[in-house]
């Protein structure tokens, strides 16, 4: 009897260190599943519970998956989840129209198409194609980047007529800094950083690439609401000839009727220093009015404006660099969010 009760204490002690074993292998259904399980490198993907990933639906076991799985799942997952994650990001801030010129602080999902028709001093006249618009995204909850083609010009109404493309920013990444929807706050700060390349035809190129940091903010009262930009290009060559310009947009909107945001903005531009136009200062008026957002299919919204921009300051002297850049102009703009 005592032989028998020893070999059983024996069999019990064995089975007890072979579940505790990390080494052994044992019938899964005998093993005690574990409560907590270590961090996946990668996010779950879209849907996933907390439940035991051992198990299957029926409540049998399953092979775990493969290291490489859950990161596969997880890139899945983020496109998968894009749309949602934009309408979570712009949930969080106003719901403003962005302006004619000024870039909105607010996080924006869009395809862009601007168009441009300049009159200078001296009587030559400037059409520019998509003016830097592209495509803007929303790749997490608190940023937005903007992928842009050059802007494609044309020179007229000149004794030396020229075309070309322009120098391309073709890269502005923003990361959103503080904001609040209508119904919290009605504000907004953003920083943005610009980079533009020195990929322009020769007639048209500054032969440099330039970056510039920017600080954006706005703020909302009921249907009233102001927007503006304040960020400064450096050159990364040529300094002492093109200078550094901090360019300064503030926009005053009003929303009514649904559909129609008028606008009036103040474009400012101020060369610190450079031989073409250190110490000048560009002032531009714009005036505008914006229609949309009209729904094409759910997401899907079109929105179409113009504005008039003419130079105050300075008075125009004939000079190679131009000052004001141009007399005034014409803007139409073109958006598809989704």
């Amino acid at each position: 009897m005592k032989t028998a009760q020893s070999l059983a204490r024996l069999a019990s002690a064995t089975a007890v260190c072979v579940g505790l074993s990390p080494w052994a292998k044992a019938d899964p259904a005998l093993v005690p599943k574990p409560q907590l399980s270590l961090p996946s490198a990668a996010p779950a993907p879209v849907g996933a519970t907390t439940s035991d990933p051992a198990a299957g639906p029926d409540g049998s076991a399953v092979s775990a998956p493969s290291a490489q799985q859950p990161q596969g799942d997880g890139i899945i997952g983020y496109f998968e989840d894009w749309m949602d994650r934009a309408s979570r990001a712009q949930d969080e801030q106003p719901h403003w129209m962005t302006p004619v010129v000024t870039v909105t602080p607010r996080l924006e999902q869009e395809v862009r198409y601007d168009q441009l028709w300049e009159r200078r001093g001296n009587g030559s006249t400037l059409d520019i194609f998509d003016n830097n618009k592209g495509l803007e995204l929303i790749p997490t909850e608190t940023n937005e980047i903007l992928i842009n083609p050059p802007a494609y010009q044309y020179k007229g109404n000149t004794s030396s007529p020229a075309n070309g493309w322009l120098d391309d920013q073709f890269l502005v990444v923003k990361q959103r800094l503080l904001s609040a929807n209508e119904q919290n706050g009605n504000y907004i700060v953003t920083a943005f950083l610009g980079v533009t390349a020195a990929s322009g035809n020769a007639a048209f190129t500054n032969k440099t690439w330039i970056v510039t940091p920017t600080i954006a903010g706005g703020k909302g009262w009921g249907n009233f609401d102001v927007q503006a930009t304040s960020g400064i290009a450096v050159p990364f060559q040529h300094t002492n000839q093109l200078g550094k310009a901090v360019a300064t947009n503030i926009a005053l909107q009003y929303h009514l009727l649904t559909y129609i945001w008028p606008e009036f903005e103040l474009n400012d531009t101020y060369w610190i220093d450079g031989k073409e136009r250190g110490g000048k200062n560009q002032l531009l008026l714009t005036p505008g009015v914006i229609f949309g957002r009209f729904v094409i299919h759910k997401r899907i919204k079109a929105i179409i404006g113009g504005g008039y921009q003419f130079a105050v300051t300075p008075r125009y002297v004939v000079t190679t660099e131009q000052t004001p850049a141009y007399n005034h102009a014409w803007i139409l703009t073109g958006r598809i969010t989704f």
